[in-house]
């Protein structure tokens, strides 16, 4: 090439390049000009104070998932999506925040009535719902009303509707209430069209979390399992919402022929087949309900009823920073909620060192007398479920009672946290159990060749670079799987022995209720796995029982953001309250979209988060409902 054409080259790439950086600063200076501004107006606006009529409505708008410990999201990450106009992806709401914040208004004079409007409420398990009821229940016991009104009412967010006084439905909404299903998606045809060897080593007859890398197909035993839980969910959920209804548990529609021959009847109309089936007491349109709330609270100056909503609500009752007194005794709640793994994790999941940090915090804390660990997990690492039982083991020695007291699902991983415990605590369809540990390991060899690689080399010993991960590409040899079977068994009868000794039960008797078998609350309760059945704060009035503890405060050990991370939450926080950041409220065919495109990510993602060092994990797969 002359030198005439390589100086022509020299000079577009140039260009094109000087432009990239031009754009580049552009974008970043746009961006930082906006951070600025609401920085700015965050810091030097006053705060609006929120004004609430002597008659108004608490309108309950939930918006996300109802969670026991909200997922660690990185504030300077979240304010820039959130300025630029993104969708918070799945949002979360503490219960606690829930139920303190409608415990308040119970008491509030100022509220006369509740609205509720579920139409962005998320995923929920039966125990946080009921938690919600609860209060919902002492609310309504205050003399106040409670008026649910919607387009759409999913299974969530009608069990949550069934507490009120009235629920109102927009005339071309519709009420679905399908029951609980687990489907996992199978990748066993997929991996071998790929070449991927799957190598699976595991103890228990129902454990099945590896099923979807091995097979293409649920097991009968699987099935037996999932369907024995499952029905006892679905039959606590027809129960309770038709004793609030007030009628049978036979008014839900279980078969596609049952609903057909109704909506038939309705002549294809879903509000009226909603009305007929009683799952409402009203068809009416949004004028229609705003009216009839006016006529209960008065308008304001936006011509609609007089209101606050829950954000200007939580803002007046929860303050941003909790205060612990220094003085007073405490019942300290440690969280542990997500996939269990080694070393540390943010809030949202369970690190092995991070969790039995929190416990430890909690021990040598001379004012905390008891500790109640609050668990939401399907399990992880054997290693760091071991390294949190160690710690939770040392809280007991120093004479510092400890309740574990589960939520959605303690299963696997999350029962292995839970037993060295005083005393174990479940909601009857706490999911639990799911006593065994597995090993699993995918390798390239054949998929290697098959694009022309191949890795080859010497070593000392045959061992050599199997730390490294060369059984990635080498595959497995028939000792190495041998082996691999052996440390299981090892961690099978260790996991055995750790519950009996807990528990007071032989091995023999921990293995004909373990064998990765899943249970409700209520079945665990039979079986012994649990002490009792009751809510979280039943768990909390135990704890305080056994420390002797007529008064004490409840402080919950955390961690906590770094200062620059707190105030870029706090400012943001501020703007976002403020209405100055978008959002966007996600509609029921999103969620499911949502839901079916993420399972496969969610179900690789989480294979990918597993490091414990053995390489050996006790995790439920199955307890995830649909």
């Amino acid at each position: 090439m002359s030198e005439k054409k390589k100086g022509l080259f020299r000079r577009l790439f140039g260009a094109i390049w000087s432009v990239y950086r031009g754009f580049r600063a552009t974008v970043l200076n746009i961006i930082f000009i906006c951070l600025v501004l609401v920085i700015g107006s965050a810091l030097f606006s006053g705060g609006d104070k929120v004004q609430i009529a002597d008659t108004s409505a608490l309108y309950l708008n939930l918006r996300g998932d109802l969670v026991e410990q909200k997922r660690y999201v990185d504030p300077m990450a979240a304010a820039i999506n959130e300025a630029a106009g993104g969708q918070e992806e799945a949002p979360e709401m503490l219960v606690t925040d829930v139920v303190k914040l409608i415990n308040h208004a119970a008491k509030d004079n100022r509220i006369q009535v509740m609205v509720m409007d579920l139409s962005a409420l998320g995923g929920g398990s039966l125990d946080k719902l009921k938690s919600v009821g609860k209060a919902l229940e002492a609310f309504k016991a205050s003399g106040k009303k409670i008026f649910a009104y919607g387009a759409y009412y999913g299974q969530n967010q009608y069990f949550l509707a069934s507490y009120a006084d009235q629920i109102a439905l927009e005339p071309m909404g519709a009420v679905l209430l399908e029951g609980y299903g687990s489907y996992p998606m199978y990748y066993k045809n997929a991996l071998e069209k790929l070449k991927v060897s799957t190598h699976v080593f595991r103890v228990g007859t129902y454990k099945s979390a590896v099923e979807p890398f091995t097979r293409n197909d649920m097991s009968d035993a699987a099935k037996e399992a999932n369907s024995a839980w499952l029905n006892e969910l679905w039959a606590d959920y027809k129960q309770q919402v038709a004793e609030r209804r007030g009628f049978g548990i036979d008014n839900f529609d279980e078969t596609f022929a049952a609903m057909y021959s109704k909506l038939q009847a309705a002549e294809g109309d879903l509000g009226q087949y909603a009305l007929t089936s009683k799952w409402v007491d009203a068809v009416q349109t949004r004028e229609q309900f705003r009216n009839s709330m006016i006529a209960i609270v008065g308008k304001n100056d936006n011509n609609t009823y007089n209101h606050v909503t829950f954000d200007e609500y939580k803002k007046m009752v929860i303050p941003a920073k909790q205060f612990d007194n220094p003085i007073t005794e405490k019942i300290a709640v440690v969280v542990a909620r997500g996939t269990i793994v080694d070393g540390t994790a943010k809030p949202g999941m369970i690190g092995g060192d991070s969790t039995a940090a929190l416990l430890r915090r909690a021990r040598h804390d001379d004012k905390v007398k008891a500790v109640v660990l609050r668990i939401d997990s399907g399990g992880g690492s054997a290693f760091a479920s071991e390294v949190i039982g160690q710690e939770i083991t040392l809280l007991r020695e120093a004479g510092k009672p400890v309740i574990a007291s589960m939520g959605a699902v303690a299963a696997s991983g999350g029962y292995w946290i839970a037993a060295p415990a005083n005393e174990i605590w479940a909601s009857p369809t706490t999911i639990t159990g799911s006593i065994g540990i597995f090993g699993l390991l995918h390798t390239f060899e054949n998929a290697m060749s098959t694009i022309g690689l191949n890795v080859d080399g010497v070593g000392t010993t045959e061992l050599a670079g199997f730390s490294a991960g060369m059984p990635l590409f080498k595959g497995l040899s028939e000792p190495a799987k041998d082996m691999m079977q052996l440390l299981i068994e090892r961690g099978y009868t260790e996991f055995l022995t750790m519950v009996g000794k807990n528990r007071n039960m032989s091995n023999e008797e921990v293995d004909k209720v373990a064998q990765g078998r899943v249970w409700t609350g209520s079945k665990a309760l039979e079986l012994g796995l649990v002490d009792k059945l009751g809510t979280f704060d039943d768990a909390i009035a135990r704890a305080a029982e056994m420390a002797g503890l007529s008064q004490y405060d409840i402080t919950v050990v955390q961690p906590e953001l770094s200062p620059t991370e707190q105030i870029i939450a706090d400012l943001f926080g501020a703007a976002k309250a403020k209405g100055w950041l978008p959002s966007a409220t996600m509609q029921p065919e999103q969620r499911a979209l949502r839901q079916l495109t993420q399972q496969v990510k969610q179900d690789f993602v989480l294979m990918n988060q597993f490091n414990d060092p053995n390489g050996i994990y006790s995790y439920c797969l199955s307890c995830q409902i649909n």
